[in-house]
């Protein structure tokens, strides 16, 4: 069946998951007053400890199919069978929905369906409502949500992306976006069961402006930035995997070949900031850890800069590719022709590359995934990633029928692995969108035309991966998840939306483009020192002490 995201989204990630998607062949703490006042007009802060126990729905676990591959250390759960439709149990007990027309806007990337196509019509009548989709352009989806937002005319529903979550829209979704805790909290949450099988960590993760307002995708909270390499060609040369920083780069000498046009990795700093210990840069909350009682932002660190200085070294042998260093063509492309031997991407992309790939033997192309190690050959010390970075959120004001009906169509798009449920949202209507092909469901050009984004960003089930045309994919997968898992550790503010005082939101901004250019040797690791100087001088240790109040009054989220 259609594969899931294998942890919380970043747009990055999102983007490699859903070309995933469109490849697949089967398979698929209390509330801070100083920050905010009271928790139904909050503005400021987070909203943890008892106070989210108040909130939170009840968790309620579905065991449908158990899985081939138990989830482990925070993993993905792995399904490496196609369920046939004989064998498949529903997990809606009749049409939920109540004949409601939703409008719904959402980000798409590519060419979106026609509005009126069998599927929407299927997924319509199985759940009981009339949806409507307004896809916008997912490349300037920040821009458009700003705009409805500021406006009085919002949809019934509105997807909004974590990486969308700048400027004044953590604002405005406190503001403009329905609390649905009348209808989710504690017990309540049982009249839709596929949603109280949710993980509580995503759920907490839901609460914006102390209310639980977001119906979250949930995901692995296992670092999902995985160092790819050319495994048929490590086999054929008889290469060894390096497992230190200085021996990685040594090795990445020796393999270089410009004149062959072979060059050993693209742009990994991605997996330099794993190597060497930074907290994630996926959300500024998770950029804060406690190190001695005090909160350290990643930038402060000197794991940061040494990071930095790695990658700065790679490019300085001329061992990347030179159009990563003008950020020019794709990485994936040059991975797959042979022209760099190690990149780094979404963990999704092992599917993905392979399935583009069918046809070629192992010995023309087979990909592994390097194991995160430390820079000094220890083990690495990894980050925990948000449980959930994408929401559906209800127009404030909504009438209880349409919020119901919503709900009903989260609860439809949450069911579980070798649902009936499951089947028609990954894969629509049998003879229309797919057929099945030597016991494995094949989509077909309307298949791939109409599923394509849309209902699995309203509601997703806990985290899976499941690729039964590529079983051993899935358990490497998996299985590569389980092993990071055991090194990862959760943050203060894991599981948590922290909304800064609007006055340091942006404070930051800036740091992504200065790594890049550090690491090309366009700026020097000076420059990055003094940009730090410059962010504690300028705000960022006033954050870091409102972080710490936050903290004081709250605790961490994850125990």
């Amino acid at each position: 069946m259609t594969p899931k995201s294998s942890s919380a989204p970043s747009r990055r990630s999102f983007l490699a998951s859903t070309a995933v998607a469109a490849a697949a062949v089967a398979g698929g703490a209390p509330l801070l007053t100083a920050c905010g006042g009271g928790q139904s007009g909050k503005k400021e802060g987070a909203t943890s400890g008892k106070d989210a126990r108040k909130i939170l729905p009840a968790f309620a676990a579905r065991s449908v199919v158990p899985p081939d591959i138990p989830s482990r250390n925070g993993s993905s759960a792995g399904f490496t069978r196609f369920i046939p439709a004989a064998e498949q149990k529903s997990s809606v007990a009749g049409k939920l929905g109540k004949g409601s027309t939703i409008k719904i806007m959402s980000p798409f990337w590519g060419t979106p369906p026609a509005g009126s196509n069998a599927y929407y019509r299927a997924m319509n009548e199985a759940i009981g409502v009339r949806t409507v989709w307004q896809n916008q352009d997912g490349n300037t989806y920040d821009e458009k949500l700003g705009a409805v937002l500021a406006s009085s005319d919002i949809p019934d529903v509105v997807i909004v992306p974590s990486w969308n979550l700048t400027g004044k829209i953590p604002g405005a979704v406190n503001a403009k976006f329905e609390d649905l805790g009348p209808y989710l909290s504690g017990d309540k949450v049982k009249d839709f069961p596929n949603l109280a099988a949710v993980p509580t960590d995503a759920w907490q993760r839901s609460i914006f402006g102390g209310a639980l307002r977001g119906i979250p995708m949930p995901a692995s909270y296992v670092v999902n930035i995985a160092p790819f390499y050319r495994k048929d060609i490590f086999d054929k040369e008889g290469y060894e995997l390096p497992t230190t920083a200085d021996g990685f780069l040594s090795f990445a000498k020796e393999i270089t070949s410009a004149r062959s046009k072979v060059w050993a990795c693209d742009d990994l700093k991605w997996t330099a900031f794993n190597v060497f210990g930074v907290p994630p840069g996926s959300d500024k909350a998770l950029w804060w850890d406690l190190v001695d009682g005090k909160l350290v932002n990643r930038i402060e660190t000197t794991e940061y800069l040494e990071a930095l200085e790695w990658m700065r070294k790679l490019y300085a042998a001329d061992v990347v590719h030179p159009d990563a260093r003008a950020v020019q063509g794709d990485g994936g492309n040059r991975f797959v022709s042979g022209q760099v031997l190690i990149y780094n991407q979404d963990l999704s992309s092992w599917y993905g590359k392979s399935v583009e790939q069918t046809g070629r033997s192992k010995a023309e192309f087979e990909m592994g995934a390097m194991d995160i190690f430390g820079h000094d050959g220890g083990d690495p010390r990894l980050y925990a990633q948000q449980p959930a970075g994408m929401w559906a959120f209800v127009r404030k004001g909504s009438p209880e029928k349409l919020v119901r009906d919503v709900l009903a169509v989260s609860n439809f798009t949450a069911a579980p692995y070798g649902t009936t449920e499951r089947m028609l949202t990954d894969y629509g209507v049998e003879g229309t969108h797919f057929s099945v092909k030597d016991g494995l469901p094949v989509k077909n050009d309307q298949g791939n035309i109409d599923i394509v984004g849309a209902f699995d960003y309203t509601g997703d089930p806990a985290a899976y991966i499941a690729h039964p045309d590529r079983p051993e994919i899935a358990k490497a997968q998996v299985e590569w998840q389980q092993r990071m898992g055991a090194f990862t550790k959760k943050t203060p503010f894991y599981g948590l939306t922290v909304t800064e005082p609007g006055r340091w939101t942006n404070l930051a901004d800036n740091f992504e483009q200065l790594e890049d250019d550090v690491v090309r040797g366009r700026k020097k690791v000076g420059d990055m020192q003094q940009a730090v100087s410059d962010w504690k001088s300028q705000g960022g240790d006033k954050l870091r002490d409102w972080y710490k109040k936050l903290l004081d009054a709250s605790g961490p989220a994850a125990n």
